[in-house]
């Protein structure tokens, strides 16, 4: 357990700290107005699902792959894939910016009020950019992470972890004072913001390259690149597109689960509220997330090491921290409901209303805690296909029907809403969790060097 907890806090920092870019950003450009923050809301909200989802998704094959290939000494291998990940992210890019490019009239075609569109558009444009960044950078977060701590390599995670902790924070700090200048000071309001995001993203990625380059802990991952890397393509593909799938379908519930809120009776109070749960739920989200990629990190390189056993203890520490954590924060959100509310919002009925909530969000944090641990112990193994089908089922085929038909066929509104999506979430984690119950880990160990004996047969 020490192990995976020492790879759980850096972790959070690090998603915390690229989590609150946006949300900086959003929270600067509020102050410029009612018209600049709802824009600047539906723009972030509508490009985090359309695009940053995809990539972040599709970025965590390389926790199955880089975290396997780690584990067995293939350390030219895992550079390649590296360097792999990043181009074709950047492929998966291009086919999405357009939406971003042209969201503002895509808006308008849905009916949406027209001046904010056009204002959610512009931002959206002057963002494109970041999502390029963004992929490059979620690749090199997975190489920081795969390689931050294997067997009687106790101090790497020190150094290695540190980089990507020291790189975040600056970053963010560095965001911070310059989006600043850059929407009051020099007065280019919420398209500062927009544009400096991606700078913001960049200048992470320059620093984490500068350290892969000069440091002795990635000396021997850090290959030259050539064309070697076009080459495995295709196999990435084959492992992002189910990751992508697996990971955005729990994301997209949540998002159809707001917009379904708006056709309640009295939509400003529900959205307002849901709204709320939904910030709290992505903020907490970062400590299963954490925890997640930690297990995927101990299991895959557990399993390309040829260690069945380790990769058992590894789920079995993960599960046992994971549970922990769940009642621990689950517990204070309880203890704090009459507050937290008020940190959104002065109106007292949005507040009493997210008052009554409260339990359901603590339920919903345990098994998000829960689920997303078993979720990262599945990247490990490469099982991201079946966790595409689990989450298809539980959320697409449960969950969203019943929290239909508890909301507005039973009118229990928003609370019918979310105890359909905690149905879901629920189904998920019994079914993820059956399957790693009943994991021989032996054949898990006999399967990957089947694959990787394959593959050296292929090249």
């Amino acid at each position: 357990m020490k192990r995976v907890g020492y790879l759980v806090g850096p972790m959070i920092t690090v998603t915390l700290s690229q989590y609150f870019l946006q949300i900086i950003s959003m929270v600067m450009v509020g102050h410029l107005g009612k018209l600049a923050l709802s824009s600047t809301a539906i723009a972030i909200s509508l490009c985090a699902v359309s695009g940053f989802s995809l990539i972040f998704a599709m970025s965590c094959a390389l926790e199955t792959q880089c975290g396997q290939a780690y584990g067995a000494h293939q350390y030219r291998k895992f550079g390649v894939q590296m360097y792999t990940a990043i181009v074709s992210l950047t492929l998966a890019c291009l086919p999405l910016s357009p939406l971003w490019v042209y969201l503002g009239k895509i808006l308008i075609f849905l009916g949406q009020d027209p001046l904010i569109s056009q204002e959610a558009g512009k931002f959206a444009l002057c963002m494109t950019p970041a999502l390029f960044d963004y992929a490059t950078l979620q690749a090199l977060v997975r190489y920081f992470l795969m390689q931050s701590l294997t067997p009687n390599e106790k101090t790497c995670i020190s150094h290695l972890f540190n980089s990507l902790v020291i790189s975040s924070s600056i970053t963010l700090c560095f965001h911070v004072a310059f989006c600043w200048l850059l929407v009051f000071k020099f007065g280019f309001g919420n398209l500062g913001a927009a544009f400096f995001i991606g700078t913001s993203y960049w200048l992470n990625v320059i620093l984490l390259v500068l350290y892969m380059k000069f440091s002795i802990e990635c000396k021997k991952t850090w290959v030259p690149i050539s064309t070697e890397l076009f080459h495995g393509i295709g196999e990435f593909f084959r492992c992002a597109i189910p990751s992508a799938g697996m990971i955005c379908l729990e994301w997209w519930s949540f998002e159809l689960l707001f917009l379904l809120s708006g056709l309640l009776p009295n939509p400003e109070l529900e959205t307002s509220v849901l709204s709320i749960c939904l910030s709290v739920t992505t903020t907490i989200y970062t400590i299963p997330e954490a925890i997640g990629s930690a297990a995927s990190t101990r299991v895959s390189n557990a399993l390309g090491g040829g260690s069945p056993q380790l990769a058992q203890v590894s789920v079995s520490a993960a599960m046992t921290l994971a549970a922990s954590a769940a009642i621990l924060v689950s517990s204070i959100i309880f203890a704090c409901r009459q507050v937290v509310g008020y940190a959104f919002s002065n109106e007292l009925d949005v507040v009493d209303y997210f008052t009554e909530m409260v339990p359901l969000l603590s339920i919903s944090v345990i098994l998000d805690t829960l689920h997303d641990t078993l979720s990262g112990i599945a990247r490990g193994c490469g099982w991201q296909h079946r966790g595409a089908y689990v989450n298809l089922d539980a959320y697409y085929v449960v969950g969203i029907p019943i929290a239909a038909i508890l909301g507005f066929c039973l009118q229990l509104r928003g609370k019918g809403l979310w105890i359909g999506i905690l149905t879901g979430a629920f189904c998920q984690t019994v079914m993820v969790s059956l399957i790693t119950s009943c994991t021989n880990w032996e054949k898990q160990v006999c399967l990957h060097f089947q694959v990787h004996a394959l593959h050296l047969a292929q090249s």
